[in-house]
């Protein structure tokens, strides 16, 4: 007897799941920073040439300590890891300065001089006009949000007392520990649950398969995997808020008081760690207050204000202020003297951090070009066809929805809608805000954290690519060349995407 197609798609979920998570957990345990001969500059020989960078970089007259750290990112957010638990501060260097009115004058000490954790992203509190004249000491920060710095805090605690493990001479011990339990463990609960999703939501074999593939192997959050950063979490945080929300749909029914408070949990959690995803919160909180106000206000929303509180606490416990260091973007906590982000409108403003573009060929590269959420991701293609698809049919359900009629609820089409509305408010923001890509980066990381919603779309449109032969090939090129992409970076995902590279040696852009 010929075995049920639900059962070869488990077998087949199951073995994609296997080796998605294996691939994640080897990026952890293998992690370790590459210098990279291409990107410092070439001794001068007679007779030789070749593109040198810009700026140019010299290599290291000393081997560097290997490091299982990648980036000014992830340095950033392990100094403050260091820090809480060797020095119970989120202090991570201190600045002195023998003359209180010469910032130009002064001594740096602490985590943030060391080699190791050398990072862009710090900040540092502001000289007073107090202090001038007299000699002072002020405090190096990071500048991400220090919730999610905290609580990987916690866990290096509990290492330090039971096992005796230090991040500084155990640190290929500590960070792959904490590694596996922030990014691969939280990976494989979001491939089961979206795995679900998919069995549930989907109509072909072809499908469902191609989205189940593209989640395990065709998303940025497989390149990712081996370093920390906050857009993993966030985007398993939008999963596990989704699911409960999308199996009560599925099903028929209303989520359990559980389920909404799941829902706000992890929905307002995934706004911690990626501040974006705040429209994702506003975008599922608002019409359930709408459609279910008593369990919204009962369930949901204390929920959600839990890690919004959590938040607010550890900036409030680390700045003094309860808003994050970025609202001090382009102020005196980034430009203090030395600083990266100093040298906007100087000569020194090169590379992809200082992006003098119009707002046009921003758009179009955070898009379509070189750090292209289509290009770089192009079965993102189907996803988009998927979601439209089914949102335009989404008014007549908002409607019924806002009026609170009898059977009033959450459907398909509006929460493709809510999709769509809320990826649309992103990239507006990050296109009429910033020009800025991400740093150096393989991928258009503002926008990772919509990943699980984007993959739930993607069988509208695959189901109608599986009836012929074409349609699948086209279907299996756009995972081609996802995949591509999210594979190339094969050392360090903190690296410039295959297209700007192609752009580049083409002599088409240069930043």
């Amino acid at each position: 007897m010929a075995a049920d197609a639900s059962d070869f798609r488990r077998s087949a979920f199951l073995l994609l799941t296997t080796a998605a998570v294996a691939i994640a957990a080897a990026r952890v345990v293998g992690a370790e920073n590459v210098l990279e001969p291409s990107r410092y500059t070439p001794p001068t020989k007679d007779g030789y040439s070749t593109v040198r960078p810009d700026p140019e970089r010299p290599w290291p007259p000393v081997r560097p300590d290997p490091t299982p750290m990648f980036s000014s990112n992830d340095k950033s957010r392990w100094a403050t890891v260091r820090a809480l638990v060797d020095d119970g501060t989120y202090v991570i260097g201190k600045r002195t300065y023998p003359d209180g009115g010469n910032p130009k004058v002064f001594k740096d000490e602490g985590i943030v001089t060391e080699g190791q954790y050398k990072s862009l992203d710090i900040v540092l509190r502001p000289l007073d006009p107090a202090d001038a004249g007299k000699p002072v000491t002020k405090e190096f920060y990071s500048s991400k949000p220090p919730l999610f710095a905290t609580l990987l805090a916690g866990e290096y605690w509990l290492l330090k007392k039971l096992q005796g493990w230090s991040i500084v001479t155990d640190r290929w011990l500590v960070i792959p520990a904490i590694l596996v339990t922030v990014n691969v463990i939280p990976f494989a609960v979001y491939l089961v649950l979206l795995g679900r999703l998919i069995e549930a939501t989907g109509k072909t074999d072809f499908g469902r398969l191609l989205a189940f593939t593209a989640a395990c192997f065709g998303t940025f959050l497989t390149t990712f995997s081996g370093t920390l950063n906050n857009h993993l979490p966030a985007a398993f945080c939008v999963l596990f808020a989704a699911y409960p929300l999308l199996m009560a749909m599925a099903e028929g029914r209303d989520m359990a008081p559980g389920g909404y408070a799941c829902c706000g949990f992890f929905a307002a959690l995934a706004a911690t760690f990626d501040l974006p995803a705040a429209a994702f919160l506003v975008g599922v909180g608002v019409p359930l207050l709408i459609a279910r106000p008593r369990q919204a206000v009962l369930f949901f929303v204390p929920a959600a204000v839990v890690p919004v509180a959590g938040l607010f606490f550890c900036n409030y416990l680390a700045l003094g202020t309860v808003l994050p260091a970025y609202s001090e973007f382009g102020g005196p906590w980034y430009n203090f003297e030395g600083s990266h982000w100093s040298k906007h409108g100087t000569p020194l403003a090169k590379g992809i951090d200082f992006a003098h573009e119009s707002k046009d060929v921003y758009a179009f590269h955070l898009l379509f070009g070189h750090h292209g959420w289509f290009s770089l991701t192009p079965v993102w293609l189907l996803a988009v066809v998927g979601l439209v698809g089914v949102g335009v049919r989404a008014v007549p359900d908002l409607r019924k929805l806002v009026a609170g009629g009898k059977g009033s609820a959450w459907t398909p089409a509006l929460f493709a809608g809510m999709t769509v509305a809320v990826s649309a408010v992103v990239i507006a923001f990050y296109i009429y805000k910033t020009n800025n890509y991400g740093g150096f980066t393989s991928g258009p990381r503002w926008l990772f954290w919509l990943t699980p919603l984007w993959v739930l779309a993607i069988p509208v449109a695959a189901d109608r690519l599986a009836g012929a032969r074409a349609g699948r090939v086209l279907g299996a090129v756009l995972l081609g060349f996802s995949v591509l992409s999210v594979f190339y970076p094969a050392w360090n995902p903190w690296r410039a995407p295959w297209l700007l590279q192609l752009m580049e040696f083409k002599g088409w852009v240069r930043y």
